[in-house]
């Protein structure tokens, strides 16, 4: 049985219509029930649970999706490159209704305000002890990394509080990304005492050229015999310091993911698994190329999807970040082979879903010794902070403003990561949101003198990162953000040719490849930056300027959209 997109999303829509656009949050949470998005008539014999890209929240958040997730080559237009307007109409979902909130971005004010945070472990624990209730000995549960790293407590104990907090969820397994930046002897001390295996195929030993981790394990699930790949994320000794994990090599390694797979199938796997972290193009390709994976659990893009998208007899799957979401996955398992299959993307609202008492109780545990400092109020803001989008996020343009001001720069520069939580207008800032949006261990802040071609050069060596027509160059993150300065990009332009008319703000004036600018960053992959840590920047900017107001930002052009 081969379940239609009525089927996915009749859970969603049945949750649209019971609200009727009435934006009121205490109506929202009373007619909106756990059971509403936790019941689901039995099917199959195993259910596979993923969650990943949880940046180390363990408490409820605002999270808002992008407005802009261009695609490029024959991704254009096809989802995770969709949004709004366009991304409800391709699913079928009513605007206003809980997954409209959940899954995309317009309204996401009023919208938040009527359904509330969303994710939290805790009630992600709820998740799994009812799937695991419904289903004895028959589900596995798995992390696709990029859990350990992203919240003030995660970076001051170097995860410590993540692998208490997922030790206690029981993962049957995961790989990684983030994970590796705190280095390689934190890495194997907190792998060595994980009960669970951390799984990559793809990572091997520099020197040696042997695979440096457990590659694949094979589960009993239900009489089902599933075997989970693990691939971490490839590009890592690029996309972060390569003298943070030099013992230890990457990459997408077809060859070796095809080769697992053979061997997982010689061993009687029914049902193959990739755990991956490639993101969501790269595993699109990958399940073109190489045969007899059943599922691929993506990771490290970020995107949420309500269906899978099927690439052959692959089905690609893609639950969200931050915690909002928890994919579950039926399977029915006939014969040796998958012959049907029921995917269920289960929104973690807060405020509907109860929390575990285990994982809340250890959650304020692991927290409490840095509560004050976590809540300390360190200003306002009067404008909707968020992170994500293709070329700019307000988060980013208020760092951008501290890095101008607190670092005496012509123009700043902040990388395009993902993750990094929102906040909505009226909302207090605290220690705790700045860390969400700046915690990782090479936060310094440089100030250098950089010529403008060189500027230039940086610019364009991003934008293929992201918008390279071929999957495999694409590294996963969004273009760095920019202050100070202005510049049009032409996404489908090969690569060198992507930037132009860049302009420095302050002045009006173009940006002159032959002279010097002083330009304030942060994050930077080379060993031995100096400066003072991001968040300090921020929070002294902020002793400043304690209430938040920020134009809309018009500074970037986008030519081929």
């Amino acid at each position: 049985m081969k379940l239609n997109r009525r089927h996915i999303l009749a859970a969603g829509a049945a949750l649209a219509g019971s609200l009727g656009g009435v934006p009121l949050r205490a109506l929202a949470q009373q007619r909106l029930t756990e059971a509403d998005l936790l019941d689901a008539a039995p099917f199959g014999n195993v259910t596979i649970a993923h969650i990943t890209d949880i940046h180390a929240q363990l408490k409820p958040v605002w999270f808002r999706e992008p407005s802009i997730n261009l695609g490029v080559g024959e991704a254009t237009g096809l989802p995770p490159h969709v949004t709004g307007a366009d991304f409800l109409k391709l699913y079928g979902i009513e605007p206003g209704s809980p997954q409209a909130y959940a899954l995309t971005y317009p309204d996401f004010e009023a919208l938040g305000r009527t359904y509330g945070r969303m994710g939290g472990l805790d009630r992600v624990a709820t998740v799994m002890k009812r799937l695991r209730a419904e289903r004895p000995g028959g589900v596995l549960l798995l992390d696709g990394g990029d859990t350990w790293q992203g919240s003030y407590t995660s970076n001051l104990t170097q995860g410590a509080d993540m692998v208490a907090a997922m030790n206690l969820l029981a993962p049957d397994a995961m790989t990684g990304h983030w994970e590796f930046t705190y280095g390689t002897d934190r890495v194997k001390e907190l792998v060595e005492s994980l009960p669970f295996p951390f799984l990559g195929a793809n990572i091997f030993d520099a020197e040696w050229d042997e695979p440096a981790f457990e590659a694949w394990r094979m589960y009993d699930r239900g009489g089902v015999q599933v075997a989970v790949i693990g691939q971490a994320f490839p590009y890592l000794p690029i996309a972060n310091p390569r003298w943070m994990m030099e013992n230890w090599s990457f990459g997408i390694r077809e060859e070796v993911v095809a080769a697992r797979v053979q061997e997982a199938r010689d061993a009687g796997a029914q049902v193959v698994v990739l755990l991956s972290h490639n993101g969501f193009d790269v595993d699109r390709k990958l399940a073109g190329r190489v045969p007899g994976i059943d599922v691929i659990l993506t990771g490290h893009t970020h995107d949420a999807l309500p269906e899978p998208v099927i690439v052959g007899r692959t089905l690609v799957i893609a639950s969200g970040s931050q915690g909002k979401f928890l994919t579950s996955l039926d399977l029915d398992v006939q014969g040796g082979e998958v012959k049907g299959w029921r995917s269920r993307l289960i929104p973690i609202f807060a405020d509907v879903i109860a929390p575990d008492p285990e994982m809340a109780a250890l959650i304020d545990e692991v927290r409490a010794p840095h509560e004050a400092e976590l809540g300390r109020v360190v200003g306002r803001t009067e404008s909707l902070l968020y992170r994500r989008g293709n070329f700019n996020g307000t988060f980013d343009d208020l760092i951008c403003e501290a890095l101008l001001a607190e670092r005496d720069a012509e123009i700043a520069l902040s990388p395009g990561f993902r993750w990094g939580t929102s906040l909505l207008p009226g909302d207090d800032i605290t220690v705790e949101d700045i860390h969400n949006a700046t915690a990782m261990t090479y936060p310094a802040a440089y100030r250098l003198s950089m010529s403008g071609a060189t500027l230039r050069e940086v610019m364009e060596d991003v934008a293929d990162n992201l918008f390279n027509v071929d999957p495999y160059y694409q590294q996963g993150g969004d273009m760095v953000r920019v202050g100070g300065m202005g510049y049009a990009i032409d996404i489908h332009a090969p690569m060198g040719s992507r930037i132009s008319e860049m302009t420095l703000l302050k002045t009006g004036e173009p940006i002159e490849a032959s002279r010097d600018y002083v330009v304030a960053g942060w994050a930077s992959v080379n060993q031995g930056t100096e400066g003072p840590a991001i968040w300090d920047v921020v929070l002294s900017h902020l002793a400043k300027n304690p209430v938040v107001r920020l134009e809309p930002n018009t500074s970037v052009k986008v030519v081929g959209a």
